[in-house]
């Protein structure tokens, strides 16, 4: 990840990108993050939820805010 970082920061002729860096890394990250967990625990949310550390409803939040699509059962 720290690589990734650099690169980003790198890319830029002054070494700073924008403002609102650190919404867009969250934004990158916590998406595919919580849909993987999602995937280990076939959509069990309550698994899915301790795994990441959160609270159910936190996470159910975020599922709608970020528009996951949450599929339960076998894969």
């Amino acid at each position: 990840m720290e690589r990734h970082l650099k690169s980003f920061f790198s890319a830029h002729a002054d070494g700073m990108p924008g403002s609102g860096l650190y919404d867009l890394v969250l934004r990158e990250v916590e998406r595919p993050l919580i849909s993987l967990s999602l995937s280990a625990t076939r959509g069990n949310q309550i698994k899915a939820a301790e795994l990441l550390g959160l609270n159910r409803n936190t996470l159910r939040k975020k599922i709608r805010e970020l528009d996951i699509r949450v599929t339960r059962g076998l894969k």
